[in-house]
């Protein structure tokens, strides 16, 4: 073997290499992209998803740190926690820390299970109106309509101790 095969050999293989590295790369941000799209749909906004997002790995967070972490403008951020907060979505104390000046607020989100659990009813609602949809365009009494869907959240802590 020369010195001229080894390379070739040794070359192939950080290509093959990269370009493992690059599909694993490629998979992860389409997989975030995705996520990002379902949360907006049950956020409302993207902004509002990206910080959900951002809280859930990141806990007790400053409003400064969830922009610096998310690229969002501060501002921006400030107005979308003060309505996940007023909705639920987001709980804040005051930061402990020694010495003199302002405590931020910290902010952190509720589980996922409990952010379905939100609006499982409202998603449940708006499927069963469109498997009625027939009674529904007839003006049938929609107290006798069937309500066949169902949806039943439950937080996989507690299907996996059963």
């Amino acid at each position: 073997m020369t010195d001229e095969s080894a390379t070739d050999e040794t070359g192939d293989g950080d290509d093959v290499r990269e370009r493992l590295q690059d599909g694993a790369d490629r998979a992860v941000e389409e997989f975030d992209e995705r996520l990002i799209d379902l949360l907006s749909w049950v956020l409302d906004t993207e902004t509002r998803a990206r910080i959900y997002i951002y809280l859930r790995s990141t806990a007790d967070s400053t409003s400064e740190e969830i922009a610096d972490g998310t690229g969002l403008y501060p501002s921006t951020v400030r107005e979308a926690l003060a309505e996940l907060h007023d909705e639920g979505v987001v709980t804040r104390a005051k930061r402990e820390h020694d010495g003199a000046g302002n405590n931020p607020y910290e902010y952190s989100a509720i589980a996922p299970s409990e952010l379905v659990g939100e609006i499982v009813g409202e998603v449940q609602a708006q499927l069963n109106t469109v498997v009625n949809l027939d009674s529904h365009l007839r003006e049938e009494d929609q107290e006798e309509a069937d309500e066949p869907i169902t949806i039943t959240v439950e937080d996989a802590e507690e299907t996996d101790e059963e």
